[in-house]
């Protein structure tokens, strides 16, 4: 017997172990695809019986060694047949002395295979599903804690205007909920093949069933739901391969918002801007040269497994577009990682969402430490309107607080405080339009946020809506 004995001797998939949860790689296991792959015999077999073509002795004995699954040996028979489900069928039927002679009747590989992996993915979409609710419920418990916080808002990496944290985190929140709805309407749209034989035209099930008053497609549905999936009406040999395609189009998809938001928390937690920080350990090692490192690992881990699944849809895209004719085989090896790690890759990723959401230090000190070194010059625009509608030249005004703004942004880039509020205020030009005080009452910016907070708070309420219905 060949024996199999993994350890970091050799290479292993960092998926193996180090990303993703014990439920998706349980799902994606080997073990799994086999107990699957004879859930499907049975129900093949069950409903062979059902028009007289097997016993039911020989389906209950399929039924109960249906989890016998014997890794080894389907191994050792592989390397014999080189066909890793006639493999199974094998050590099934050496398991199976009543039914073993009845496995995989009529059936072609990829009515068993394809059906499997049709069920693998939607049960790993709805594994994600889940995770991707518990970082919206997250997400819109920290909008509402934090939709009235002012902050400066940042455009070309430049600063703008003021923002709040909650409204910044709501367009996070936002791009999340779209990717929860399609994540659902991508599992809720998967579909198996069906048992429809070698090129899809059930000439195999049309032969077994004549004389038996049963259709191949009364006798393929009975059997699909109880599997309670549905199957494509057309298929060839596989089911379409564009189905692969959408199902890493919408994980890509989940993994860009994360990718946007692990992006803002590394631009926010370097220290020039010191308003946000992911948690850190109090004996976790930022660096092994810098003692003093506090670096973003979480966030670069999202952006880093984002920027993976981001180029699967291409080899699910190549896999469809070349599926030359009836099938070809130039996908099969290539679904083995992608499909998999695409699923691990993107649960670590929302795991890590979760985490970094759950314990994101919002730093109140930072924030107004750039609100007042930035925020006045957004609020001059207040100024210059105010001004106007009480009778000044707004083109005059324009030109006042320009040369003001670039005095003051040479005295910060000096280290200074920003004078720009003074500079204003104590501009007869100004003055004569607007008390200092009130001159002064116009530049806090943190008046200058329009209905951001209303609209970080609705987006919340969008979310408890979504997720309370679910």
């Amino acid at each position: 017997m060949m024996t199999e004995h993994y350890t970091h001797d050799t290479f292993l998939s960092p998926f193996t172990w180090r990303y993703g949860s014990q439920e998706m790689r349980s799902l994606w296991s080997l073990v799994h695809t086999r107990q699957t792959w004879r859930k499907l015999w049975v129900a093949l077999a069950q409903a062979q019986a059902g028009v007289g073509l097997v016993t039911q002795a020989q389906v209950d004995d399929l039924r109960a060694h249906r989890n016998e699954i014997d890794i080894e040996r389907a191994h050792e028979l592989e390397a014999e047949l080189k066909h890793d489900l006639m493999a199974e069928v094998h050590t099934y039927a050496e398991q199976c002395k009543v039914g073993g002679g009845i496995i995989h009747f009529g059936a072609t590989s990829m009515d068993i295979e394809d059906n499997a992996e049709a069920m693998k993915l939607r049960d790993g979409l709805s594994l994600l599903i889940e995770r991707l609710s518990g970082v919206l419920g997250v997400i819109a418990e920290r909008i509402e804690v934090e939709a009235h916080r002012v902050c400066m808002a940042f455009t070309h990496l430049q600063p703008a205007e003021p923002t709040t944290v909650g409204y910044r985190l709501a367009f996070v929140a936002q791009d999340f909920l779209a990717d929860y709805e399609a994540l659902v309407r991508v599992r809720d749209g998967v579909k198996g093949k069906g048992f429809k034989g070698a090129v899809g035209t059930s000439a195999s099930y049309d032969g077994l069933l004549k004389g038996s008053g049963v259709s191949p497609r009364q006798f393929e549905a009975q059997i699909m739901a109880s599997l309670g999936l549905e199957s494509f009406e057309v298929t060839h040999q596989t089911y379409p391969r564009r189905q692969d395609f959408e199902v890493l189009n919408a994980l890509a998809s989940v993994s860009m918002t994360a990718y946007k938001f692990a992006f803002d928390v590394r631009l926010l937690q370097s220290p020039p801007l010191g308003e946000w920080a992911e948690p850190f350990g109090t004996k976790q090692i930022g660096s092994s040269a810098m003692p003093f490192k506090r670096n973003p690992i979480s966030a670069e881990n999202i952006d880093s497994l984002a920027r993976y699944v981001a180029t699967l849809p291409r080899v699910a895209w190549d896999n469809a577009a070349h599926h030359l004719l009836e099938r070809t085989l130039d996908d099969s090896g290539n679904r083995r990682a992608v499909l998999p790690e695409a699923f691990l890759a993107t649960d670590e990723i929302l795991m890590r969402t979760e985490r970094l959401l759950k314990g994101l230090r919002i730093d109140d000190y930072g924030i107004k430490r750039n609100l007042a070194i930035y925020g006045v010059f957004s609020a001059t625009e207040r100024v210059m309107m105010e001004a106007t509608r009480l009778g000044g030249n707004r083109q005059e005004l324009h030109e006042v607080i320009r040369e003001h703004s670039l005095s003051a942004w040479e005295a910060i880039r000096q280290g200074q405080e920003n004078p720009l509020a003074s500079l204003l205020a104590e501009d007869e030009r100004i003055t004569r339009y607007l008390a200092r005080q009130e001159v002064l009452g116009l530049l806090d910016a943190t008046g200058h946020i329009g209905d951001a907070p209303e609209r970080a708070l609705n987006i919340a309420k969008a979310i408890a809506e979504k997720l309370k219905g679910s």
